[in-house]
């Protein structure tokens, strides 16, 4: 069992998903993760920090980072209008995944889930733990260590 499954066994082998869309694609992130959704107030820009990083923002007195997902994804920019973002932590730290809309919460059984098809964009399955197949629709299951891990460990290159 990976560390990601150990995190997310709930009673009964269901598992709830806060289910968020990012370029058009469902995305689906364990609820077990999910501390807050919220809209950013005012995202601070941080000199030399990694592409994906939007900035940092305060949420109720403690510093976030923002990842700009649809950066993290090589996808354009939103339109404007307004951001929404899910607050997570990693290894101690408060993240907020910018993203373009939430949407509501699934329980699925965890048998459901499958490995990442062979077809799946590169772009998601980096940062992908598997799918749920949903009635003619594809939920990619977030999978944290790989989305922030990646972004935080390899080195900086100067753009």
């Amino acid at each position: 069992m990976t560390m990601l499954e150990n995190n997310i066994q709930t009673s009964g082998d269901m598992i709830q998903y806060v289910t968020v869309v990012i370029g058009g694609q469902l995305f689906g992130l364990p609820i077990s993760q999910v501390h807050d959704v919220f809209v950013p107030e005012s995202v601070t820009r941080v000199p030399l920090s990694a592409p994906e990083v939007a900035g940092v923002l305060n949420l109720r007195g403690r510093i976030v980072t923002a990842i700009d997902m649809r950066r993290r994804l090589h996808l354009p920019p939103l339109e404007e209008g307004q951001m929404m973002a899910v607050g997570i932590e990693y290894k101690q730290e408060s993240y907020g995944l910018v993203i373009d809309t939430v949407g509501e919460v699934l329980t699925l059984p965890a048998a459901s889930s499958e490995a990442n098809p062979s077809n799946l964009d590169k772009r998601w399955a980096e940062i992908s733990g598997g799918v749920h197949r949903l009635d003619g629709k594809l939920m990619v299951i977030l999978d944290v260590d790989r989305l922030l891990g990646a972004m935080f460990t390899e080195p900086m290159v100067a753009a």
